[in-house]
């Protein structure tokens, strides 16, 4: 069957064989090259020399090309991975700062469901700061800690600790604290934090 061709088609064979031609016109064989050289005044025995110079400056220039865009592809996914990472720790920061005190109590050590407003101190009873928290992170450890704190505003303990894995967004949670018998009289006071955050407090007399 006789290959006929269309004139798009003629118009690109023309084309590259105009282009085939011109490039073959401007190679230059070894021999041409040699007697350049000798007119210029240098020696042609480096031609050899010269080529392999030439063909390691090429190599090397494409390695790095190559360099350069492994480079630029690490930068990018670098860049990638941070952006991923500041993502989930401003996700993670504003999940915790959700988290707040739907209700607290202050309860001896046998929970009776009310409230102690005055504590006696002198059998060194020792109470409880009970809270339910409300949009607690699922899937998540809460750093959590109490100031008791004394009638005269100074932090007498400390309660510092983490809760286990949170799997539900109502939570409870809870510090303790045992008054001693030698322990100020007055109005003191418990504060809860989330990490730094202040997220709830109660009153109560001790007398």
């Amino acid at each position: 069957m006789e290959n006929r061709l269309t004139q798009t088609q003629l118009k690109q064979i023309v084309a590259e064989v105009e282009r085939l031609s011109n490039l073959r016109q401007s190679e230059l064989d070894s021999e041409e090259v040699k007697e350049i050289l000798q007119e210029l005044g240098l020696p042609p025995e480096l031609l050899n020399e010269a080529l392999i110079q030439l063909q390691r400056r090429e190599a090397l220039a494409q390695q790095q090309r190559r360099n350069r865009w492994i480079a630029g592809g690490l930068a990018a996914a670098a860049a990638g991975a941070i952006a991923i990472t500041g993502f989930y720790i401003q996700e993670n920061r504003q999940a915790i700062d959700r988290v707040s005190i739907q209700e607290n109590r202050i309860t001896s050590v046998q929970d009776d469901g009310g409230n102690l407003t005055v504590i006696s101190r002198q059998n060194n009873p020792e109470i409880f700061y009970r809270t339910t928290l409300k949009d607690a992170p699922i899937g998540k450890k809460l750093s959590l800690s109490c100031d008791w704190i004394d009638p005269s505003g100074q932090v007498v303990k400390q309660n510092r600790y983490q809760t286990r894995e949170i799997d539900k967004p109502i939570w409870n949670t809870q510090c303790r604290y045992q008054i001693g018998t030698a322990a100020a009289t007055g109005n003191w006071q418990v504060k809860m934090f989330v990490e730094s955050r202040a997220i709830g407090s109660a009153s109560f007399e001790v007398k």
